[in-house]
């Protein structure tokens, strides 16, 4: 531990010194204001416990004018070590960057409404499934427009596969439902299990072959159980060993609802106050995005900055960076706010690379890019 933690403690003095080139390239802070603002960034610490983190607002460089963004939804780690992300702007809709925000390459403009990114390695080749849940956002960031929702499978460098298309034209759901996915997870053989997030809130679940198999869940349904609000997102939970399971996020319960692999129910984790995303695993870890909280005095909507990202060992959260520390009584999870000074406004997903940073994708976020938050040690 002492050699990590001494490790830990010069990078975190070496990534501080160079945050200013890094955000900046080689252009040159012309006032005060701006080097001020910088220092204060880079000497921002967010989280609780063993889980802090400084946060890099300025990690991604990009130009705005040429690499216009909306909102970034998601990111994944490839097995190169590049950083995949997926948004809704017209111009782009994959971006991929290297772990010191350099922009490698960018590609796409059919996923207009681009919101989910799962990369499943097939035989040491990497393949996305790209989920574009059919709502789009004007560049203007003031109006909607829907289309047909779509989950397919490409390359890294965005060659079709294949597509998995409206489930009604199978028979699946009755005309006039509304299939809007937001979220794929792929399963220990193959199987992909889709979260119609937007839409009637089910887990569909298809082969590989992007064959129907069966559905669960939906807003809708009788049983508690499996009773699904918003089911923003969905993952495959290898942490217990021999028994994978499907997790699944029930945003407007404030929830995630776990399942056996064939749609079993098995258990719901409540996360009161925070209408979170989809689950990330890394290690004993599970990250998610906290797109909204509510205050402790008012009300506010779904547009307004009250987001935040909470971590979690087994199914117990121990720290919410941008967010109030946990607090347990009984065994209880209490109510998580935002903080005052907002440093995250909306988290929408978080990447976890090998040395444990994070990459924080945000949803309605003035149109900024990723934040990193680099872990430092407690």
């Amino acid at each position: 531990m002492k050699s990590r933690r001494e490790f830990l403690k010069k990078a975190t003095a070496a990534s501080v010194v160079a945050a200013a080139p890094s955000a900046f390239g080689a252009s040159i802070i012309s006032s005060k204001s701006k080097a001020d603002r910088l220092l204060n960034e880079t000497n921002t610490i967010l989280g609780h416990g063993d889980y802090k983190y400084k946060l890099t607002k300025n990690w991604a460089q990009i130009s705005p004018t040429r690499i216009p963004l909306l909102n970034c939804h998601e990111m994944v780690m490839d097995s190169k070590g590049r950083l995949i992300m997926i948004g809704d702007h017209p111009q782009n809709n994959i971006l991929i960057f290297d772990k010191s925000g350099k922009l490698l390459d960018y590609w796409g403009t059919a996923y207009q409404g681009g919101h989910g990114l799962t990369l499943h390695d097939e035989g040491g080749e990497d393949f996305l499934f790209i989920t574009d849940s059919g709502w789009a956002m004007a560049p203007t960031g003031n109006k909607w427009t829907k289309h047909n929702g779509r989950v397919a499978k490409t390359t890294v460098d965005g060659k079709v596969v294949f597509d998995i298309g409206h489930p009604v034209t199978i028979g699946v759901y009755k005309p006039g439902e509304f299939f809007c996915p937001s979220e794929t997870a792929i399963g220990p053989n193959g199987d992909i299990y889709v979260a119609d997030g937007y839409g009637e809130s089910r887990i569909l679940q298809y082969d590989m072959y992007g064959r129907y198999i069966r559905h669960w869940g939906g807003k809708d349904n009788p049983d508690p159980d499996y009773k699904i609000v918003s089911a923003h997102g969905v993952a495959i939970d290898y942490r217990e060993k021999g028994n994978p399971m499907v997790v699944v996020t029930s945003r407007s319960q404030q929830c995630f609802k776990y399942y056996t692999l064939d749609g079993k129910y098995i258990k719901t984790i409540n996360l009161p106050n925070m209408s979170i995303c989809r689950a990330v695993f890394d290690d004993d870890n599970l990250y998610a995005g906290v797109c909204w909280s509510q205050p402790k005095v008012g009300k506010t909507n779904w547009k307004d900055h009250t987001g935040f990202v909470t971590i979690m060992e087994g199914d117990k959260v121990v720290s919410n960076p941008g967010g109030t520390e946990p607090e347990y009584i009984d065994g209880v999870l209490q109510k998580s706010y935002q903080i005052e000074e907002k440093p995250i406004l909306h988290g929408h997903d978080v990447c976890v690379d090998e040395d444990k940073n994070l990459y924080i994708c945000q949803w309605n976020a003035n149109h900024s890019a990723p934040y990193k938050l680099e872990r430092v040690d407690k």
